[in-house]
């Protein structure tokens, strides 16, 4: 594991304290999950937008979802 700083505003840092201590964490086991769920978060949020992108090139509608999985299951 690497070491690294975080600058924190004071008030968000004393929050932290407090999640961490009443969760029974450290401050990193803390800061770690937070990114963990952020980076999780940004990969489907491109995921998302890759298939709406997709979709738009389909013309295809959010409504249309389910029957193309149907279709593209019998197909195989």
């Amino acid at each position: 594991m690497q070491l690294t700083s975080l600058s924190l505003p004071p008030a968000m840092l004393q929050e932290a304290e407090r999640f961490a201590k009443k969760e029974g964490r450290t401050k990193s086991e803390l800061f770690r999950e937070a990114l963990r769920r952020y980076l999780q978060e940004q990969r489907w949020a491109a995921l998302r937008g890759y298939g709406a992108q997709q979709a738009h090139k389909l013309g295809a509608k959010e409504t249309d979802v389910e029957r193309l999985i149907a279709e593209y299951r019998k197909g195989r």
